[in-house]
């Protein structure tokens, strides 16, 4: 008998400072699965950003110190297959005082020359999943809240996005209607 599919989350922690967009878990997503059925899917995400000392910004979470990094955004924006479960992915924006590096030494930097360098996503026909790459995960995330921010968007989340955020997020297009502009072969 096949066993039920499962549900696990991952959240791209982000940071903004003058010299660019950063993401502090050096190179990949956190990831926790599968999300118990007496648990609650946001729940697991403010515990894995609890876990790397960010405050999730919620009154659960009073153990955190006064000046811990704390998560001015955590929104979802995608959901892909992902083994035998869907893979609910979070991006979280995180405050953080001066250089991000000065907090996170690891983080990697997420240029606006991303999404030219790692060129479009993988093609799929017009009835087949896509299977994305990481990166494809991650930039789609990044327009995701760059859209949330612009005038058509989410008032809450603009305000908690500050210049750094607006400046950094600015050059990135939206990607769909040129992502796959190529047909199949075959």
């Amino acid at each position: 008998m096949a066993e039920k599919m499962g549900v696990n989350v991952e959240v791209w922690p982000l940071a903004a400072d003058e010299a660019g967009i950063w993401l502090v878990s050096g190179g990949e997503a956190w990831s926790y699965g599968p999300v118990m059925a007496d648990s609650d899917v946001h729940y697991e995400i403010e515990l894995l950003l609890f876990r790397h000392d960010i405050d999730p910004d919620d009154a659960v979470f009073v153990a955190m110190p006064p000046d811990a990094p704390r998560a001015a955004v955590i929104h979802s924006t995608s959901w892909r297959p992902d083994s035998q479960a869907i893979m609910l992915t979070y991006m979280a924006v995180v405050r953080t005082a001066g250089y991000v590096v000065e907090t996170w030494p690891d983080a990697a930097p997420v240029t606006s020359a991303l999404p030219a360098a790692v060129g479009k996503a993988p093609p799929h026909g017009a009835a087949e999943v896509p299977m994305p790459r990481v990166v494809d995960v991650l930039l789609h995330g990044l327009r995701h809240l760059k859209f949330l921010a612009g005038p058509d968007g989410d008032a809450e989340t603009a305000a908690a996005l500050d210049g750094n955020w607006l400046q950094h997020l600015a050059p990135l297009r939206p990607a769909l209607a040129t992502m796959f502009s190529e047909r199949l072969a075959g």
